[in-house]
């Protein structure tokens, strides 16, 4: 009985101590939770922050078809370089050259019947000028002469009508040949092909695609093309020096080479994906510009952008 005393106070004393101790513990601030990358340090003391988003200095061209139908060739890959008017992609021609064939025979047939109608022609006005130059009326009845006026005049009305549907035949075949051409997707300028979203066998839709059938761009010289919000479009000045980082990367930075303003406020579409970001945000848009060697960057990317201002604090 004497234990027993002494053991349940020392328990008591004991759960105390622990009780304090958690308690303690628990106030403890937790561990603040380092960022896997550190972010980039804006270069100027008053600047304007804003994200960007890389982009060819062409722009970036989505290419599509003018003529819808199964695509037969696909000349090219991604990461080809091209030449103005070199063949990127066919569609399947067979049954335009199937058209050509029978516009060409329409052509030819319509070219016979003028040389048909041509020689009849001559063969009326001959019979014409035979009876208008007899000089005695008696051997010729006016009705003679009339008829075969007459018919020089129906045969030069079948030569113009022969005439218009040669026309008609050559221009029918112009346009299936202009059809086949089209049916050929050719490079517009001289670029690098960035992606192909089209196989053999697949079908090329014309019209606005959610997916363009390639995308094209020339990456000679690099755009960055910089949303500042509307808040601080004010501030911006034209030519203002400008430095991008490569997101993640803080070291890998290049100085940019302003190239112009698109001077219209839009709703900001190229989101960054934070958590505090807002999305019904409008923009200013500016294009930069660097050279490819300069960063090692990819078109599509994005990149953290200062932008040197005259004074006025930061953004």
């Amino acid at each position: 009985m004497h234990i027993r005393n002494k053991i349940l106070p020392a328990l008591a004393i004991l759960g105390f101590i622990l009780a304090v101790s958690s308690a303690l513990s628990a106030r403890k601030a937790p561990p603040v939770a380092q960022p896997v990358a550190q972010p980039a340090a804006a270069p100027f003391e008053t600047y304007i922050g804003g994200a960007g988003i890389v982009e060819a200095s062409s722009n970036n061209i989505s290419l599509g078809a003018s003529v819808a139908g199964i695509v037969s060739k696909v000349f090219v890959q991604a990461g080809d370089k091209v030449g103005a008017g070199q063949p990127l992609f066919q569609i399947d021609e067979r049954e335009t050259l199937a058209e050509i064939a029978v516009k060409r025979a329409n052509a030819a047939k319509a070219r016979g019947a003028l040389t048909e109608a041509t020689a009849s022609l001559k063969d009326y006005r001959t019979q014409f000028a035979i009876v208008k130059s007899v000089t005695d009326r008696r051997a010729v009845s006016q009705d003679e002469v009339e008829k075969r006026r007459n018919a020089e005049e129906l045969a030069k009305a079948k030569v113009e009508s022969a005439k218009a549907a040669v026309l008609a035949a050559e221009a029918e075949l112009d346009a299936a040949r202009t059809t086949l051409e089209r049916l050929t997707v050719q490079a517009p300028i001289a670029c690098e092909v960035l992606q192909v979203n089209i196989r053999p066998g697949e079908f090329a839709a014309t019209g606005v695609l959610t997916t363009p059938l390639m995308r094209l761009g020339n990456l000679d010289r690099l755009h960055v093309r910089v949303d500042i919000d509307e808040n601080d479009a004010w501030r911006f000045v034209k030519g203002s020096r400008a430095v991008a980082s490569l997101r993640g990367q803080r070291d890998l930075k290049a100085n940019l080479s302003y190239e112009r303003v698109e001077p219209y406020i839009l709703p900001k579409t190229s989101l960054t994906g934070s958590s505090t970001e807002r999305v019904d945000t409008r923009v200013l848009q500016v294009i930069y510009s660097f050279a490819g060697s300069d960063l090692p960057a990819f078109v599509g990317q994005q990149v953290d952008v200062f932008i040197e201002t005259p004074g006025g604090g930061k953004s």
